[in-house]
């Protein structure tokens, strides 16, 4: 079809051209000139008709397609580490993580699903522990109540898990200072994070999981009432 419509545009050019070429020219002349001027129209067919047909091939929409980003921890210490190694020396706080049987100062530690630290200090309700094999921390080494973050690799439910952590955390009876400000989010729909704290660290903390884990889903993020 392309074929028959090229012949069919040149012979209907060549047509026009006769006419308006002038008829003083000899018979030869005119027969060279003709089958020029149709070897050009056919050659300029010839690539407009492949330039369509690479557009119609490699057409884009102008629209960038982005990969997820996949968020796939392996561990609850990997979770931590990862956030804290994003600030720098000069925007970290004091700071201890893990149990007292695996306490780390300045980073998070891991933290023993047997320490009675977890319900205590970290608020994991006692009827959730069942629920979680793998547990990390990072904690402000002065005051618990201005940063705590646990994080739990939960086995069953992760949005259940979350919500049980909020009710805890959003109702806990504080002594000591008061937390400002709580944070629960799942991360790689295993993870939970929970953390608590006044804002000057919370927000930062926040800012910088955010970074590193962008695929998160982020449960509760607010104010702590009074």
């Amino acid at each position: 079809m392309p074929g028959r419509f090229i012949l069919s545009c040149s012979y209907v050019y060549n047509y026009i051209i006769s006419g308006v070429i002038n008829l003083t020219l000899t018979e030869a002349w005119w027969k060279v000139i003709v089958t020029l001027i149709g070897m050009l129209l056919v050659l300029t067919m010839v690539v407009g008709f492949t330039a369509c047909g690479n557009k119609q091939g490699g057409e884009t929409t102008g629209e960038t397609t982005t990969a997820p980003v996949m968020d796939k921890p392996e561990s609850a210490l990997e979770i931590l580490q990862t956030v804290w190694d994003k600030f720098g020396d000069e925007e970290k706080f004091y700071a201890m993580g893990g149990d007292m049987n695996n306490l780390v100062e300045n980073g998070p530690g891991k933290y023993s699903l047997e320490d009675e630290g977890l319900t205590a200090t970290l608020l994991v309700p006692a009827e959730q522990v069942a629920n979680i094999d793998d547990a990390a921390s990072l904690t402000h080494g002065m005051m618990l109540n201005n940063f705590t973050c646990g994080v739990y690799h939960v086995t069953s439910d992760a949005k259940a898990f979350a919500e049980a952590m909020y009710q805890v955390i959003s109702t806990n009876p504080w002594i000591c200072g008061m937390p400002e400000k709580l944070m629960v989010a799942v991360i790689g729909g295993e993870y939970v994070l929970a953390a608590f704290g006044i804002e000057d660290a919370i927000n930062p903390f926040e800012t910088k999981l955010k970074e590193a884990y962008p695929g998160l889903d982020m449960k509760y993020n607010e104010a702590i009432a009074g």
